[in-house]
């Protein structure tokens, strides 16, 4: 019977316990108490006063901000020179797939001809065509590719006509079978 009843008495303590910490989360939060003003340390007041800022200079060996002007301290008196502007950099000229895209007019020791590059695709290369070539092997062009900065020109079949390279405004290489140069210009 005494097993019962501390079973009973645990019980009831346990649920008493655990009504009294759901209660507290039901009624809100509860204020702390607040120490004694005598243990709080006293805040020294701060000076009063009014606040100004200024931009700040550039750091050491560095230039103002584009279209801002330098801070007064750093300004250059009147009597300097002003220097001119650097010289604008030399263009860019077009180099890839898409800067040779066109006609062209091919020569080689035969004679010459028109190869136009297109930039439609045709597999995994772009067409191209030969017109008044007297060139055997160049008037069978059919497919080009620019690969590593060089254009390469295609018979049907894959077996590569000729290598050429930018230079200038036009293109400057040799034909595969025989090593003869081959230029092309616009």
């Amino acid at each position: 019977m005494t097993r019962g009843f501390l079973s009973k008495a645990a019980c009831l303590a346990l649920a008493a316990s655990v009504g009294a910490c759901a209660s507290n989360r039901f009624e809100g939060p509860r204020e702390r108490p607040r120490p004694q003003a005598a243990l709080e340390p006293a805040t020294p007041a701060l000076p009063a006063g009014t606040v100004t800022s200024e931009p700040l200079a550039p750091p050491p060996g560095a230039s103002a901000a584009p279209g801002e002007p330098p801070p007064p301290s750093v300004a250059a008196a009147p009597s300097q020179a002003i220097e001119p502007p650097p010289p604008a950099p030399p263009p860019v000229v077009a180099t890839g797939r898409s800067s040779v895209v066109g006609s062209w007019n091919a020569t080689d020791a035969a004679g010459s001809c028109k190869v136009s590059l297109s930039s439609t695709p045709s597999l995994d290369l772009y067409k191209a065509s030969a017109a008044g070539c007297s060139n055997k092997d160049l008037a069978k062009v059919s497919a080009w590719d620019f690969r590593d900065g060089e254009v390469y020109l295609y018979q049907p079949g894959g077996t590569v006509t000729a290598r050429l390279r930018q230079a200038g405004g036009g293109l400057e290489g040799a034909l595969s079978k025989s090593g003869a140069q081959l230029s092309m210009a616009r």
